[in-house]
């Protein structure tokens, strides 16, 4: 993503009361964002869905349309989207890990609305329109880094190291493990916007975030828009006046 899009996604998202870091991260050099943070949007906006209309419904497919409304100035916007689900080709399911085909196909359908209606679409992914973005967040990959001994980590580090790492872009270095005293000192230190926003969508960044207590992850994210504001970037979206959340 260029500095110009992660400034346009973090304004978009500012107008929802939504923070960039902890909702979005990279890969493949595309930008994901959290099922949960897009329902937040949906309220937020005041979103409404009609029925769903079941396009096909099999044992293991499932595809349902879904349309969506969102209230405006000069009346409603409607949006529509199609969600797919099949197992073995885009859901994967494993071990004893249930399926729920037509869960999946609503919720990608909703998401892919919600990101039209909230004018996110083309910019933004949701995290359950692929299987490796949902194995690269940062949450999960930081929890299972810090359950597993040394031994068992190493072995899958290298194993995640050839599917999926070499997917993620790099990112700043020395963010990872980084502490809440650190990571405000390199926010301090950054001299650009762009420096600031590179910093905070690091995947490493991201992973500490979540590994963080809430209250201490909500401080470092309250410093990185000080210093956004100090650097230039304005703390309120000017068409929605609301306050502005970013990395």
């Amino acid at each position: 993503m260029s500095a110009t899009t992660d400034k346009q996604i973090a304004d978009i998202l500012a107008t929802y009361g939504e923070p960039l870091a902890g909702n979005v991260w990279r890969v493949q050099g595309t930008a994901v964002i959290y099922h949960k943070a897009l329902e937040r949007i949906a309220v937020q906006a005041r979103i409404r869905f009609d029925a769903p209309v079941i396009v096909r419904a099999e044992r293991d497919e499932a595809v349902i349309l879904v349309t969506g409304h969102m209230p405006g100035p000069n009346g409603d916007r409607t949006e529509w989207s199609i969600g797919e689900a099949l197992i073995g080709v885009n859901y994967r399911v494993s071990g004893r890990q249930a399926a729920y085909v037509f869960a999946m196909a609503e919720k990608r359908a909703k998401d892919r609305v919600i990101l039209k209606l909230a004018g996110l679409h083309g910019l933004l992914y949701s995290e359950d329109e692929a299987d490796e973005f949902k194995a690269s967040r940062p949450d999960l990959v930081a929890a299972n880094q810090s359950r597993r001994p040394e031994p068992a980590r190493e072995a899958d580090d290298a194993e995640r190291e050839a599917e999926v790492a070499n997917d993620v872009e790099a990112a700043p270095a020395g963010t990872g493990g980084a502490s809440e005293s650190e990571l405000t000192a390199r926010i301090d230190q950054a001299q650009s916007i762009n420096a600031v926003t590179d910093l905070m969508l690091a995947p490493e960044t991201q992973a500490a975030l979540a590994a963080m207590p809430p209250g201490l992850r909500d401080e470092v994210r309250e410093h990185a828009k000080a210093r956004l504001v100090a650097l230039g970037w304005p703390a309120r979206n000017p068409a929605k006046g609301r306050k502005a959340a970013v990395a």
